[in-house]
């Protein structure tokens, strides 16, 4: 079995995986929108995706925290 990462890079990892798939998924629908499915359309998918992946990955690591804050203010805390 594989090591787990330390709980500390939970700050980092779950921006990381969220903002690869959303990013994904997003540039993915306006592409295809855009373009249909024409040719090419994967590299310019692709190049969509690492670029809106560079813009969202730092602004997820500055956001999530307030928006942590903000849900939070509307939501009570799981009760174990």
């Amino acid at each position: 079995m594989r090591q787990k990462l330390p709980a500390r890079y939970n700050a980092i990892a779950v921006p990381l995986l969220l903002s690869l798939m959303m990013t994904c998924i997003v540039s993915g629908i306006a592409t295809v929108n855009s373009l249909g499915l024409a040719e090419g359309f994967v590299a310019k998918w692709m190049q969509a995706w690492g670029l809106s992946w560079i813009v969202a990955f730092p602004i997820m690591l500055f956001v999530l925290p307030v928006v942590r804050r903000i849900v939070a203010i509307f939501v009570e805390p799981p009760r174990f």
